[in-house]
């Protein structure tokens, strides 16, 4: 069974982990790319958006989706 806090927590933490959790390996590569750019390219101002974005799409999925 797919924990949607335990799936969320983890995206928050590192995003594209809680995907990973998940089984969404495509979108795990997404956000663990694009998470690192907008850190960089904003100096440091918009990659907690991503932080937030990622960890509600692994928690909906978990939620949607609670089997392997």
């Amino acid at each position: 069974m797919r924990n949607p806090g335990t799936a969320g927590v983890l995206s928050f933490i590192i995003p594209g982990v809680g995907q990973i959790y998940n089984g969404q390996m495509w979108w795990a590569i997404f956000w663990l790319i694009i998470t690192p750019g907008f850190w960089l390219g904003t100096g440091g101002m918009l990659g907690w958006v991503c932080h937030l974005i990622s960890a509600y799409a692994a928690y909906a999925y978990a939620k949607e989706n609670p089997r392997y």
